[in-house]
């Protein structure tokens, strides 16, 4: 038996992405990732980020909005920024991961034009679902993704 792949998503929060894709990789590929999820500043896990992964079929509810402080102490194969402010702002982590950058709209920022609660929900079902296809391809995106990055973006 093989070692799973220990992954790191990141967002500037904690609150929506990464704890989607976090959720999403323990459901769809719990097998062969140990996910984790931290953010710059922890946020707060966000309401409307349960609820839409609890229509997917995702509890998300019991995982904790943290810091990526709280976890650099943690070995990672791979550190997954999932916004710009995440990749540009993530301190070196002690344990080297490979990092790959894969930005997701940030649900809050468009939720400011949203008229109401079901457009806002729209949001957040959308780039859900965008996360979910991303997770769906892991591993093996992660080679390919790692492969594209110039050496300089690597932390």
């Amino acid at each position: 038996m093989t070692d799973k792949l220990k992954i790191l998503f990141l967002c500037y929060g904690n609150a929506c992405r990464s704890q989607m894709a976090e959720g999403w990789a323990r459901q769809l590929k719990g097998d062969l990732i140990e996910p984790s999820s931290a953010g710059i500043l922890a946020s707060g896990l966000s309401r409307r980020a349960v609820r839409a992964m609890a229509e997917a079929g995702v509890d998300i509810s019991g995982q904790e909005s943290k810091t990526v402080y709280d976890v650099q102490d943690g070995r990672f194969d791979y550190l997954v920024t999932l916004c710009p402010a995440a990749h540009e702002l993530c301190p070196p982590l002690g344990c080297g991961p490979r990092v790959v950058h894969v930005p997701f709209d940030d649900p809050y920022t468009l939720c400011a034009w949203a008229n109401d609660e079901a457009e806002e929900m729209n949001i957040f079902r959308r780039v859900r679902d965008e996360i979910r296809e991303f997770v769906e391809r892991l591993p093996e995106a992660l080679e390919e993704l790692n492969k594209k990055s110039r050496p300089w973006e690597r932390l």
